[in-house]
């Protein structure tokens, strides 16, 4: 029995790559196919394998001016050094819904208006005319399994998926809130909880949502897949078995960086966007270090499952023919300037994870530094499986950034946030809010954006011209209420 196995995309038999073993075919006459093209009539083109984490912030990327602890996340560090690893990709928007509604659409959320969850899209005539890639490759003969949180109240994607996983909330622990606050006034639990689950891991949501991505790699395609799989962790509330919790003693536990006159020099309007109220109890309550070790626990329990279709994938006959792409909505913070949610628009809200492995494109341990959007993935993944994007779509391809990380890419990217947007390039982020106010930072002096230079004259030039590039827009009306600009949520 001929023994086949895998390493770094490539198949072997006893130690022969495929290459050599049709090479020795060639002389001795006998025909040898590559199990990636076995099965008759099957249509070679790239598949796709797109992974997206909700709330993942960048702290497993190993920054540690932005966060020294422990992250265990094999899986998708693994990932990242089989391909490019983008340190510096952002958020169109830092919510669920503007934010994977702009890369699906490849609409920009400061023209369509929709910078917040909970707007009412139907308002949007840009997002009405728009065309998901999921549609794109699903009219250009993709097999399409959705599976999980992939779009977010927006269902305009016009894709009927022939594989479907419908993602849900997990049930609250007994005994919840386990951390002894999360209630509102009525006395109902609420997400902002955190402790061990009493479900089985194979009971729980994300794990199901694995399982149906894993189905589909393990099923014979006879025409090109697209796997869209989406987990809800480490979205709060954070609940997930208590081995990933063992993993984090809290005598060993790192909470984030933090500067106690960090707000003195934010504007006010920015000083309202902070969500401080989870922040607060953690600290009256003890439970500070608890959180954090929730959210890393939650963190690694998502890796864990990213892991088990990856290595679903690379068993399969599909691994020398399928793109992965791994990303995060966008950021999170954990106590960070106080703020202990998403919906900010400083960096540890709008930097995200973002990985490609292309087979015979990407070189594995490549890290790209350049500034780029997830408004890019339209463009890139499009432009890789060899479709025709429509003319309105947004963002830069990165295929000159796979084939080579050193390429020049030197463009600002933009992420706005209710009427509200920010301003990032390689070095420098400006901040410009509804009234007015600026924040201005030195990032590669002060990555933790600690001193606002909105006011410091050696800055002026770079300021000015960032400041003149941000877009005047104004953002689609709440659900239920038509005034779009005066209305705030958090």
């Amino acid at each position: 029995m001929t023994r086949k196995f895998r390493s770094y995309g490539k198949t072997y038999i006893f130690g022969i790559s495929a290459v050599q073993l049709i090479l020795i075919s060639l002389i001795v006459g006998v025909v040898y196919v590559p199990d990636s093209l076995a099965s008759p009539g099957a249509d070679k083109r790239m598949n796709v394998l797109m992974l997206i984490i909700d709330d993942l912030n960048t702290w497993l990327l190993n920054k540690p001016e932005r966060y020294s602890g422990k992250v265990i996340a094999p899986n998708i560090k693994r990932l990242a050094d089989s391909g490019v690893n983008f340190t510096k990709a952002y958020t169109a928007s830092p919510k669920c819904s503007p934010s994977r509604t702009a890369f699906l659409m490849g609409v920009e959320p400061w023209k369509s208006g929709h910078t917040d969850n909970s707007h009412d899209i139907k308002n949007s005539e840009l997002l009405g005319k728009a065309t998901s890639f999921l549609k794109l490759f699903q009219e250009n003969g993709y097999h399409m399994t959705i599976s999980g949180k992939v779009s977010h109240g927006y269902y305009g994607t016009g894709v009927k998926p022939d594989k479907y996983q419908k993602h849900t909330r997990d049930p609250h622990p007994p005994g919840a809130p386990l951390n002894g606050f999360a209630k509102n006034a009525t006395g109902k639990v609420t997400e902002r909880d955190w402790g061990p689950t009493h479900l089985k891991e194979t009971e729980m949501s994300d794990t199901k949502i694995a399982d149906c991505a894993i189905e589909t790699l393990k099923m014979e395609h006879t025409k090109p897949f697209f796997i869209a799989c989406g987990l809800f962790h480490p979205h709060m509330p954070w609940y997930v078995p208590q081995k990933y919790f063992d993993m984090y003693p809290l005598d060993e536990i790192t909470v984030p960086p933090f500067k106690e006159d960090d707000l003195d020099d934010i504007p006010a309007c920015g000083q309202k966007l902070i969500i401080s109220r989870t922040y607060k109890s953690a600290l009256k309550h003890n439970e500070y270090k608890k959180g954090v070790q929730g959210y890393l626990a939650t963190t690694t329990y998502a890796d864990a499952q990213m892991g088990r279709v990856l290595d679903t994938l690379a068993k399969s006959p599909y691994m020398d023919n399928t793109m992965v792409v791994l990303f995060s909505d966008h950021g999170f913070h954990v106590g960070e300037k106080r703020h202990w949610q998403k919906g900010s628009l400083w960096e540890d809200g709008t930097n995200v994870l973002l990985m490609f492995r292309v087979p015979g494109m990407t070189k594995a341990k490549q890290i790209c530094s350049s500034p780029v959007s997830l408004l890019d993935l339209y463009p890139t993944i499009t432009g890789i499986a060899g479709l025709a994007k429509p003319d309105y779509v947004a963002g830069r391809s990165l295929i000159p950034l796979l084939k080579d990380v050193n390429t020049p890419h030197n463009y600002p990217v933009y992420t706005a946030y209710q009427n509200h947007i920010t301003v990032r390039t390689a070095k420098h982020r400006l901040i410009r809010y509804q009234d007015g106010g600026i924040e201005f930072y030195d990032c590669e002096k002060d990555p933790n954006e600690w001193t606002n230079q909105a006011n410091n004259p050696e800055f002026d030039t770079i300021k000015n011209k960032l400041a003149a590039s941000l877009p005047q827009f104004e953002m689609l009306p709440y659900v239920g209420n038509t005034n779009s600009g005066k209305k705030e949520k958090k």
